[in-house]
């Protein structure tokens, strides 16, 4: 039998000051990411009565209310596209976007019976999130594109730029989402206030009306929230409705990688004492 004294001893200590992403030990605790991304997905459509369906009924729901109210009784441009793909090309970007928001918020705070009691790398947790959220977006794009052969609409070549907005698009969610989840979990009225936040963000970006409402002075203002260039972006490479925005997706990347690079290490530099607060 192995003596106590000769068996490795491993000693955790909390880390302070300012640091990157430790991805050697992410890569170590993959096996937990991957079954915490799971856990996500089954705990969100478990004991649902259309499961999956979920994913689904969210975006079009949204998408046949904002048809009646601001297509029909409004009668907001949609740049010569039928209102409702066009509005439903930018709802799947930002119904993902959104919701990596509010439930990443609340990943640290609803899982802190966990991260009390043992230690893994804190950014499992949001991660797992946008992992299990991803799930919904492809569902998502796979509707949209029944919707576009529905409406006689093809792609043109800009489809080839939609891998780039989609990463632009994770790495804001991702980004935004560390700062806010680093700060839910010292400051709960961040749970509480997100909601609401998101909803008047949405008015912020052209989910309901193209860019072109914009005035030309305050375009590049405006493109500062890079969920602009992903969805003009897609708008453009699925409906033709303008020239690819290279302009909005070039200030957009600056933007997400400066959220990605600050949320991440704003959430290293909070996340020794998320235990005791939480």
């Amino acid at each position: 039998m192995q003596n106590s004294k000769t068996l490795p001893r491993v000693v955790i200590k909390p880390h302070v000051g300012w640091r990157g992403i430790d991805f050697r030990e992410l890569y170590e605790y993959r096996d937990l990411l991957w079954f915490m991304i799971w856990r996500n997905i089954k705990v969100r459509y478990a004991q649902s009565a259309i499961g999956v369906g979920w994913a689904v009924l969210q975006p079009v729901a949204t998408m046949l209310v904002f048809t009646l109210i601001f297509g029909r009784l409004v009668g907001v441009e949609s740049d010569g596209a039928p209102y409702a793909v066009f509005t439903f090309v930018a709802l799947v970007p930002w119904t993902y976007f959104a919701n990596c928001l509010t439930e990443g918020t609340a990943s640290m705070v609803t899982n802190a019976h966990i991260i009390s009691k043992i230690y893994f790398p804190r950014l499992i947790m949001p991660l797992a999130i946008i992992g299990a959220r991803m799930v919904d977006f492809c569902i998502a794009l796979g509707i949209l594109g029944l919707l576009l052969l529905g409406y006689g609409l093809l792609p043109n070549l800009g489809i080839l730029a939609l891998p780039l907005l989609i990463l632009i698009m994770t790495m804001t969610a991702t980004g935004l989402g560390l700062w806010l989840t680093a700060m839910a979990i010292q400051y709960r009225d961040v749970n509480y206030g997100i909601m609401f936040a998101v909803q008047l963000l949405m008015y912020a970006a052209p989910v309901v009306y193209p860019a072109s409402l914009i005035p030309e002075r305050f375009q590049y203002i405006y493109a500062l929230n890079p969920m602009v260039g992903v969805i003009e972006g897609f708008r453009a490479a699925l409906l033709g409705t303008r020239s690819m925005p290279w302009d909005f997706i070039a200030i957009g990347t600056l933007v997400a990688v400066l959220l990605f690079i600050t949320g991440t290490l704003y959430f290293r530099r909070k996340e020794h004492v998320f235990a005791d607060v939480a």
